[in-house]
């Protein structure tokens, strides 16, 4: 999902083998197993899923999934072949929406500062990956930074699109390895340690460095599931969309992903509403390079001198543009 961008909702199948597992990602997405609360709220936003896809699909979900095994379990389900795999399937997918509508919703009341909010994310990716810096992780450069006022205003020039909603980058971690054989250990390790595979931003990835194809075929313990991804999910078959103003040189594995962020970080659990997700949702973007490739991709028309240059060219197009001049190509 990281590497290609796909939606989670056109998934058709799980892989988690035990309950080690389910909780390690439950976990991910910023509910504690061993809170009753929390995993009342599992059962609660389940039980919505289950009403939701009745009334508007008319779909009879069987007694087993709708409300006899705990919600938890649902993903164990949903990985192993049986009457209700599919079934757990269509809840969990539900699920996803709802909660992340929740965590949507609950942000837009908060009475929080951005740059707070912001903050929060900084430490919470920086603890992240300074613990797998401390365990060996290949982390040989590892750098943050919020896309500045004029930069922010100068994309929304250069793109059709001028709503500040569709900028994705305002928040950005930089992440280099050694050598291109580490890119895809640490990106195994951001989503098991750090990023919910399941709000990676659907269209959202560009990779041109791992070739998943490859992954999938080399490594023993997925190679028997490769078969049963969702279609076109062995390769890339389908091209990489380039930023228009980056070089054809450039390589970069980039991806966005709505990093959960527990409301506990922001304010005193007693102004937490009962009624309230216990998350809100932070877009944040991620790109990784091996020290190779970044070293190349600062040379030249890669350069971000070059990419400014060519983007500020564009603006002024737009901004200098008289009554019968062309609009200039994306």
């Amino acid at each position: 999902m990281l590497l290609r961008g796909d939606s989670v909702i056109d998934w058709h199948r799980l892989a988690f083998s035990d309950h080690t597992e389910v909780d390690r990602f439950l976990r991910l997405n910023e509910f504690d197993p061993g809170s009753d609360e929390e995993m009342g709220r599992l059962e609660d936003i389940r039980a919505e899923a289950v009403e939701y896809v009745g009334r508007v699909y008319g779909f009879a979900i069987p007694d087993e999934v709708a409300e006899e095994v705990a919600a938890r379990d649902l993903f164990l389900m949903a990985s192993r072949d049986g009457h209700n795999q599919r079934w757990a399937c269509v809840v969990l997918k539900a699920m996803h929406i709802i909660h992340h509508v929740a965590g949507r919703q609950a942000m837009t009341t908060l009475s929080v500062s951005d740059e707070v909010i912001n903050r929060q994310i900084e430490m919470k990716v920086l603890q992240v990956v300074e613990e797998l810096r401390a365990a060996g992780a290949p982390i040989a450069e590892f750098e943050w930074s919020r896309k500045p006022r004029d930069s922010l205003i100068t994309k929304l020039m250069a793109k059709r699109s001028t709503l500040a909603a569709n900028i994705y980058d305002k928040l950005r971690f930089r992440l280099i390895v050694p050598h291109y054989d580490d890119l895809v250990p640490v990106v195994a390790l951001l989503t098991r340690q750090l990023i919910p595979f399941n709000y990676v931003v659907p269209g959202e990835s560009v990779n041109h460095l791992i070739d998943l194809g490859k992954v999938l075929e080399s490594t023993p313990a997925v190679r028997d599931l490769s078969e049963r991804l969702q279609p076109d999910a062995r390769g890339m078959r389908r091209p990489p969309s380039l930023n228009e103003f980056s070089s054809p040189e450039y390589r970069i594995l980039n991806f966005v992903a709505d990093i959960p962020l527990r409301l506990e970080r922001l304010l005193p659990r007693a102004e937490i509403g009962s009624d309230t997700s216990h998350v809100i949702f932070v877009l944040t973007e991620f790109q990784m390079a091996d020290k190779l490739t970044a070293k190349e991709n600062e040379r030249g028309p890669s350069s971000h001198d070059a990419y400014k240059a060519r983007q500020h060219e564009k603006v002024k197009l737009r901004l200098l543009r008289g009554e019968h001049d062309p609009l200039p190509p994306d």
